[in-house]
This record gives structure tokens, C-alpha cells and sequence, in this order.
């Protein structure tokens, strides 16, 4: 188009009701979000709620935003309304409509008004301090709705995401803690009397002051998304919730142990009872063997034998007065020590009577084995012969008699081991003569 004009080439009428088109599609879209960022649920809970901190601020700001975005859309609706006037006034428009319309069009021919109170703490188009008035294009009056529109929106809908989030999980957290915290108060489990008790507490605590600070600043728990420049791109920071919930978990097992030790805690004291009886009667067992061993055994070092564990029989019986008044947090520890050291016990009982009564076992074994050869001696018909039997009745006398020398009477086993086998004319090595023991008996 030749004619020009301020704001450039005069426009033509199909270049006018073109622009108009795109300008009405746009009035109709930004009217649309204005409405619905209105009657956003998030933006309705900021107005009520008494805000603090970074939310607080935001807020300040975004309303201020709000307000300003009312205000340049009553002028884009009104300088659109003007153009659609001129056009409408002949059907040919003419040139001065033509002209007139061009530079309202296209030209900086909207004069935004404000109050101070109004745009203070909105931020304006040049980043500068707000002023009273204002004149923008169409162009750039749409530009400036849209960044307005985005970060207002984008803080409703951050905070409105962590209100949706937080606050109803910190609640269900909550009546759970209120469920464990009456189960641990049945079992006895109380702050300064258990640990779990204190972490009940402390728990309890942090849950409050949270669901205060979520309610009064939820942008304080809100996380952006790294390079995301869509409203409300990120999510709620649940890291402190999320740490509390670990440890109402904790509580909650080791709470269900304590359960646990409540339901079987009975017959767990029976068994131990029954472990330390049996560790008190093979220690009795052993200092019995201990006085036969000494009084049938000569030259032999024979251990001494301990007494009863009086310290776990004592605690022993603080278990049962703890099972008796319900003490179930101080059973649990004290079952599972006392578990493990009664076993120990029976242990070093066996071990005990094992070691005392050694010297006797080694004296049946000698005796079993000079039995033995002399079966074999008399199946083979050398029951008779008197060397054979005077070391025969060496040995019998050195066995069966107290106090019994152990080394002096192996040797006679031995040397009667050796008759025999000379006498069989084998070439069998016997123990004690150089060679490796004979341990399989006559019969091999």
C-alpha cells in the first residue's frame, strides 16, 4: 500500500478485518483464562489465608499483577471496541477510517491508567518503578497480559499443588502417629521411659509445626522444575515429611516387637527357665564326676567346675516381674540378652562335664579295648597261655582298681597288645612301639 501514515503503510479494510478477527480470537482467549484464573481454587485459598514469608511476598506481588491485568484488559476491551466502531460505520470504510484505524491498530494508541496502590508491586513492562499511566499497541498490550498472566498463574498453581499435596498426607501421617502413639502408651512404651516413646513425641512436634508453616507458606515447600517455563512446572518438597514418615515406620516395628515379646513372652521365660535348670543340673552333674574322677583317677589334672550363673537368675526373675506389671519394653532387650546367655550357659555346662569326666572316659576305652583283645586272644585259643594272661591280669588290676594311674595302666594295655600280637605271629606294629596306633580293635 503506497499511503502511509505515523504508524507505517495505511492499512487496507481486508488487512483491518483481519486484524480485527485475530484481535477478537484473542480478546475471547485472554477473557477466558482471566475468568478461570479468578475462579481458581488456589487463587480463592491465597485471598482467605493468612500468608507469611515467601509466600507472603509472592502473593503481594501477584495480586498487584491481577489487578493490573483487569485494568489493561478493560483497555484492550475498550480500544477493541473502538475499532470495531469505525469499522462498523460504513460498510466501504474510508480513508480517515482507514488512517484512524491503522494507528489504532497498530500504533501505541492505549492509555493504561492506575492507581500507585495498584501497580506498586506489579512489575512493569520496562522493569522500572510503575507509573500512574501508561500507553501500549495492541501488540504489545497482549505481550504484556501473557508474561503477567504466567507468573500469577504460575504462583497459584505452585502453591495450590502443595496445598493439595502436604497438608492432607501431614493429616493421614498424623492420625496414624495418634493410632501408633495409643498402641505404644498399651505396651508401656512413654517418652522418657522408651526411646521410641521421645520420637513419638518429637514426631508429633514436627508434624504440628510443618502443617503450620505448609498452611502459611507454601511456596516455602514448592520445588521449581529445572528449565520448565509452563505455570506451576515442579512439585511439592516432601522431604521433611517424607523423613518423618521413615521414622514413624521405625517406631511402628520396633513398637510391633514389643507386641511381639507381649504375645510369646510366657513361654519364651518357660524356655529359659528350662535352659538354666538344665545348665544347673549338668554343672551338678560335673562336680559329681569331678569328686568320682578324683577319688578313682590318680595323677590326673581335673578341672575345676563354677557355680550356678546366680546373675542370670536374677535376671530371670526381673523378667518376670516386667512380664507381671506389663513392663513390655524393658522385657524385649532383656528376653533377648537373657536368650542368648542361657544358651552360652548350657554350653559351657556341657563343656564342663565333658572336660571333668575325660579321665573316665579314656580309663572305659582302655578297659573296652583289654577286653576286647582278650576275646580275640581266647577265640583264637590262647585264652591259656601264662605270660599272656599274668599281662592280661597286670593290666585288669591296674584298671579296675582306685586310684587308677592312667599312664601306667595304657602301658600295660600296650604291652599286652604286643604279646598278643607276637604270639599270633603278625607283623601288626602295636601303640607305643614306633608305629601308628591300632585304634580298629581285635576284630580288624
Amino acid at each position: 500500500m503506497g499511503d502511509t501514515g505515523p504508524t507505517g503503510p495505511v492499512m487496507d479494510r481486508d488487512e483491518v478485518d483481519r486484524a480485527l478477527a485475530r484481535l477478537g480470537a484473542e480478546h475471547e482467549a485472554i477473557e477466558t483464562s482471566l475468568l478461570a484464573l479468578q475462579d481458581h481454587a488456589g487463587r480463592r485459598l491465597l485471598e482467605g489465608a493468612e500468608l507469611t514469608g515467601v509466600t507472603a511476598e509472592r502473593w503481594s506481588a501477584a495480586e498487584a499483577s491481577i489487578t493490573l491485568l483487569w485494568t489493561y484488559f478493560d483497555a484492550y476491551t475498550g480500544a477493541l471496541r473502538t475499532a470495531r466502531e469505525i469499522r462498523s460505520r460504513r460498510r466501504w470504510s474510508s480513508r480517515e477510517d482507514l488512517v484512524e484505524l491503522t494507528e489504532l491498530l497498530r500504533g501505541e494508541s492505549v492509555t493504561v491508567a492506575g492507581s500507585a496502590a495498584a501497580t506498586a508491586n506489579a512489575p512493569t513492562l520496562h522493569g522500572g518503578p510503575g507509573r500512574l499511566s501508561e500507553r501500549y499497541s495492541l501488540v504489545t498490550l497482549v505481550e504484556r497480559m501473557n508474561q503477567l498472566y504466567a507468573t500469577s498463574l504460575d504462583m497459584v498453581v505452585a502453591a495450590d499443588a502443595v496445598w493439595s499435596a502436604l497438608p492432607a498426607r501431614i493429616d493421614l501421617l498424623a492420625a496414624e502417629l495418634g493410632r501408633t502413639r495409643k498402641l505404644a502408651h498399651s505396651v508401656g512404651v512413654r517418652p522418657g521411659e522408651h526411646p521410641a516413646g521421645d520420637d513419638l513425641e518429637r514426631i508429633t512436634r514436627t508434624l504440628t509445626r510443618l502443617r503450620e508453616q505448609v498452611v502459611c507458606d507454601p511456596l516455602a515447600f514448592w520445588t521449581p522444575a529445572q528449565g520448565s517455563s509452563a505455570p506451576g512446572g515442579g512439585r511439592p518438597d516432601t522431604t521433611v515429611y517424607d523423613r518423618e514418615a521413615r521414622a514413624l515406620e521405625e517406631v511402628r516395628r520396633e513398637i510391633d516387637a514389643v507386641l511381639a515379646v507381649r504375645q510369646d513372652a510366657e513361654q519364651r521365660i518357660v524356655r529359659l527357665r528350662d535352659v538354666l535348670s538344665r545348665a544347673d543340673r549338668t554343672l551338678a552333674e560335673a562336680r559329681t564326676a569331678r569328686g568320682e574322677v578324683l577319688a578313682k583317677i590318680a595323677a590326673t589334672e581335673v578341672p575345676v567346675v563354677g557355680g550356678p550363673p546366680i546373675v542370670l537368675q536374677e535376671q530371670l526373675a526381673a523378667a518376670a516381674e516386667y512380664r507381671r506389671h506389663a513392663q513390655w519394653h524393658r522385657l524385649s532387650p532383656l528376653l533377648e540378652s537373657l536368650e542368648e546367655k542361657a544358651e552360652d550357659e548350657l554350653l559351657r555346662a556341657r563343656e564342663s562335664l565333658t572336660a571333668v569326666t575325660a579321665p573316665l572316659a579314656v580309663r572305659a576305652e582302655l578297659r573296652g579295648r583289654l577286653d576286647a583283645y582278650k576275646a580275640k586272644m581266647a577265640r583264637l585259643g590262647h585264652a591259656e597261655d601264662p605270660e599272656l594272661a599274668e599281662k592280661y591280669e597286670k593290666a585288669r588290676r591296674m584298671l579296675w582298681s582306685a586310684p587308677c594311674d592312667l599312664r601306667v595302666a595304657e602301658q600295660a594295655v600296650l604291652r599286652y597288645q604286643h604279646a598278643a600280637a607276637e604270639l599270633l605271629g603278625t607283623a601288626r606294629r602295636v601303640p607305643g612301639q614306633g608305629g601308628p596306633v591300632d585304634r580298629t580293635g581285635p576284630g580288624a
